[in-house]
């Protein structure tokens, strides 16, 4: 019961506090932060180059669809009202005025009045309004009007406070303060008959309308002027106008009228229909108070306000449905019923009537899609089916999630798409009765049917089914198609159909079925002509929508070709739905969901995308003609100006050097870093989706950085020409030393030669010196030997003599024998002399050192030790000694003890080590 009641109060809730705006024109909002402007937008206009000029405050602001720029006056005044002729803007402020001219990329402010004494300096007036009448200029202030002939000023001084002046039916008036409307004739004034009733009130505009004029004040409504008199404008509007207090009015094309109030905004009044939209900060707007309203050559509003300024885009074929209190969530399907929509969101289903939202009873929840069969509307749900009729709502099945509802192109059959498979509807008069599909439980998110007995179904997830049933639709056979096509990447099939045939959008490819192969196979017509296409939902036979880069595109099919309608991005981005783009047809237009409400687009909408776009290049925040030339290494901004604001502004890409990219312009601005030096070229296309068509181009060059310019590369050469003159400066001084040096080395070279040949001699010397001495004393060896040999030989005589001795008994033979042998081996003296002195020579180092390590040697150990270094046997030293051989063994015997040897040392080798 306590959850009933909650239910019944929220759906009161939802039912009666819920206000919402019929349809409204596209707002673009422009604050401060955009513009870096003040409060206050006075004055709107549109220059002969198509960008906007706006008095605001103390800035002149210009915006060209790309770039917001603003200039001050010289004193620094406020500017209160401009007007655009030519080139020329006038503009009005404090004791000031004069006209602005573009040159070079920027704005010059010439003075009017400057050096005239125009103003008493008691005067506290201000230009509140600029004027064209009879070929000269009024500026017009709180009590004065300047008329100005191109040369000359003529001031009229009024009597009383005015408002502002108007120019009507070849006449000026003026509105006072409080004393009512004036007709000016020259300098005289007077006040029209039966207009008493516009005094003590402020006129804010007088227009013209149909051959009648109206009169638009603050507080007391708008009036139509007749012979007689005032009459107040007969319509429910004029009292809330009246309770709002009307700032500025305009008529604009299509019989509307514009009325821009105090305190509610703007309200636009079809003459045709009788009826008006308001649109405010309740729903689009930014602020309520309108200040000003200028027009562009779209014919589209632009409001002036107390703080902010709106682009209002009343001439577009592209309307909105907002809901700004966030209560009716996300659309995803909507339907026009009779007095109103018919709304499915993700809170469920809503009727919206006469401006009031009511939610319907028993659908809180998911809404997915509505279809209109006959007078019947078809409602998907996340909780079942609903059939809205005549208002009444009920509820079909409680088959969960009807994503899609589509018809068969054979028969009068309906087909369901839900979370757990197909329903099928053969009678549109009984939708409770509904047949499922079996052998296929699967969530189903689209179904269609070309042929009899077959159906195709795509998984909400993956996968492309081909069922076959029977008559009674019990199911003979399901086929994964995409599985049988070898498609591996089979994710979010979409199922699109086109005259009579079936595609399968797959990957962002192109699919028919060929029946034959029992395959899927690339369609050549759409792959060719549709490119990068992620969504596609049908309007009716010959138009659909695709949705290609986040760009969405309006297509006109006619036999096998397609005309290409761009909707720009800024009217949804950010807020269609992903995978659940629906469409709604209803006449001559059809309606599309978003995030945050609806779109309403005219069926024969044509955007004839504007191709004459400017280009306007800055660097270093100046303007760069076309082939100029920009330093190294800095930053070029290309501005894309098309001079179109609304549904028309062109889709724009550029190439830079002619690469095979095409870059989205983003903003309207190209920039540009890091160009290397040298020409460049940038060009611009239009993209109608399918075509790039060029629309302009601009040139440039960079220059080569600093460090190879012209100075810097005569710098390099000077610098590179000192360092070569000094290198040679100091290469000749190098080698000038390196001859001296070498000259001094070839002198010291010769020195050390003759001191190394010197040396060299010496040693030659030495070395023929020591060879005559190694000469020598080979000689004295020989003769050492020689003597040696003879004394041998003398004691082999002596043997001899001693065997004869032995042998002969005969005395005088003996006698005759011993003197034979004495002669033969006879050594004398001298021989004997010269045998030891070579000896001595030969072994004097060896006795030398013999002598100083044993000092107590006798001579004749000494000889005793040289015929043992000698290698001499005991048996030849005896003779040589002239001593036994038992007296040389004695003396060996004794020379050991002198050398402190022991027994086991052996007294040659210990000799030879000497």
């Amino acid at each position: 019961m306590k959850s009933i009641l909650l239910k019944s109060v929220f759906f009161f809730f939802i039912a009666f506090q819920i206000q919402a705006q019929e349809l409204l024109p596209f707002v673009e909002n422009y604050n401060k932060s955009d513009y870096q402007g003040d409060n206050q937008i006075w004055n709107v206009a549109q220059g002969k180059d198509k960008a906007m000029y706006f008095a605001n405050n103390h800035y002149l602001l210009r915006y060209d669809g790309v770039v917001w720029e603003k200039y001050s006056l010289p004193n620094k005044t406020i500017i209160r009202s401009i007007l655009i002729e030519g080139d020329r803007i006038y503009s009005g402020s404090y004791k000031e005025f004069g006209y602005w001219y573009r040159k070079n990329g920027k704005m010059h402010y010439v003075s009017i009045t400057k050096k005239l004494r125009l103003f008493d300096e008691k005067d506290n007036e201000e230009i509140w309004k600029i004027f064209r009448f009879k070929g000269s200029l009024y500026f017009q202030s709180f009590n004065d009007v300047f008329i100005y002939n191109g040369k000359h000023i003529q001031k009229i001084k009024f009597p009383f406070l005015i408002s502002y002046c108007f120019v009507v039916d070849n006449h000026v008036y003026a509105a006072s303060v409080d004393k009512g409307l004036f007709r000016m004739d020259g300098s005289k004034i007077s006040n029209p008959k039966g207009w008493d009733i516009l005094k003590n009130t402020v006129v804010h505009a007088i227009e013209k309308y149909k051959n009648q004029t109206y009169i638009f004040t603050q507080k007391k409504g708008i009036f139509i002027v007749e012979k007689n008199g005032l009459r107040p404008w007969e319509n429910p509007l004029n009292e809330t106008l009246k309770s709002n207090g009307i700032n500025v009015a305009k008529f604009i094309k299509n019989n509307k009228l514009v009325v821009g109030t105090g305190n509610k905004g703007v309200f636009i009044y079809d003459f045709n229909t009788n009826t008006y939209k308001n649109i405010d900060r309740n729903n689009v707007l930014m602020n309520n108070s309108v200040l000003s309203i200028g027009f562009d050559k779209e014919e589209d509003l632009w409001l002036g306000l107390d703080n902010g300024i709106a682009h209002v885009e009343v001439n577009s074929p592209i309307s909105f449905f907002y809901d700004n209190s966030g209560i009716l969530g996300s659309v995803y399907s909507v339907a026009t019923i009779d007095k109103g929509y018919l709304i499915a969101s993700n809170h469920g289903i809503f009727e919206f009537d006469s401006g009031n939202f009511k939610m319907m009873p028993g659908t809180q929840g998911q809404g997915w899609n509505i279809t209109k069969i006959g007078e019947k509307y078809v409602i998907g749900h996340n909780d079942g089916t609903f059939c809205y009729e005549n208002g009444v709502l009920t509820k079909t099945n409680n088959v969960s999630g009807g994503w899609n509802l589509s018809k068969s192109m054979i028969n009068e059959t309906y087909f369901q798409s839900t979370y757990s498979g197909v329903l099928v509807y053969n009678d549109d008069s009984n939708l409770k009765q509904s047949i499922k599909i079996n052998d296929l439980t699967k969530p189903i998110k689209y179904v269609a049917q070309n042929k009899k007995n077959e159906i195709w179904a795509a998984d909400n997830y993956r996968g492309l089914y081909r069922v076959l049933f029977d008559d009674n639709f019990k199911t003979k056979k399901v086929e994964n198609i995409t599985q049988q096509s070898k498609i591996t990447n089979d994710f979010g099939v979409k199922v699109f159909e086109f005259r009579n045939e079936i595609l399968f959008l797959i990957n962002n490819v192109w699919y028919t079925f060929n029946s034959i192969s029992n395959k899927l196979e690339e369609n050549e017509l759409f792959n060719t002509n549709f490119k990068n296409i992620t969504d596609v939902v049908a309007i009716d036979k010959d138009h659909f929508i695709v949705l290609q880069d986040g760009i969405l595109y309006h297509i006109y099919s006619h036999d096998n070709k397609f005309v290409w309608n761009m909707i720009q991005e800024k009217y949804y981005k950010g807020k269609l739905i992903n995978e659940n783009l629906r469409i709604f047809r209803s006449h001559n237009h059809y309606l599309m969901n978003l995030d945050d409400g609806f779109i309403s687009l005219q069926l024969g909408y044509e955007n004839e995308q504007n191709k004459g776009v400017k280009v306007e290049a800055y660097n270093e925040g100046e303007l760069l003609p076309n082939d100029g030339k920009i330093k190294h290494n800095t930053e070029l901004r290309v501005n894309v100006i098309s001079g179109i604001y609304g549904a028309s502004k062109p889709n724009l890409f550029y190439q830079i050097n002619k690469g095979k990219n095409y870059i989205p312009i983003s903003n309207g601005s190209v920039v540009l870093n890091n160009l290397s030096s040298g020409s460049h070229s940038v060009v611009i296309f239009k993209n109608d989706g399918a075509n790039y068509d060029k629309v302009s181009s601009f040139d440039f060059r960079v220059a080569q950085p600093w460090y190879f310019s012209f100075w810097m590369i005569f710098l390099y050469f000077s610098v590179i020409g000192a360092v070569l003159f000094f290198y040679y400066k100091w290469n000749k001084l190098r080698y000038t030393q390196k001859l001296k040096l070498q000259a001094e080395e070839l002198k010291h070279q010769r020195e050390i030669l003759e001191m190394e040949l010197k040396k060299e001699n010496e040693l030659n010397v030495q070395e023929y010196e020591k060879h005559i001495l190694e000469l020598e004393l080979q000689s004295k060896s020989s003769e050492v030997a020689g003597k040696s040999l003879s004394i041998a030989k003398q004691s082999e005589m002596i043997e001899n003599i001693q065997n004869i001795l032995n042998s002969e008994k005969d005395f005088n033979k003996l006698k005759s024998e011993i003197k034979k042998a004495i002669k033969i081996n006879e050594v004398n003296k001298h021989e004997w002399e010269i045998f030891e002195t070579n000896l001595n020579q030969i072994h004097n180092e060896f006795i030398i050192n013999l002598s100083k390590k044993y000092p107590h040697l006798t001579p004749k150990d000494i000889k005793l030790c040289v015929y043992l270094k000698m290698n001499l046997s005991s048996k030849e030293i005896a003779p040589m000694m002239n001593i036994s051989f038992r007296g040389v063994e004695l003396h060996r015997y004794r020379l050991r003890k002198k050398l402190n040897l022991t027994q086991d040392d052996n007294l040659s080798k210990f000799l030879l080590s000497l």
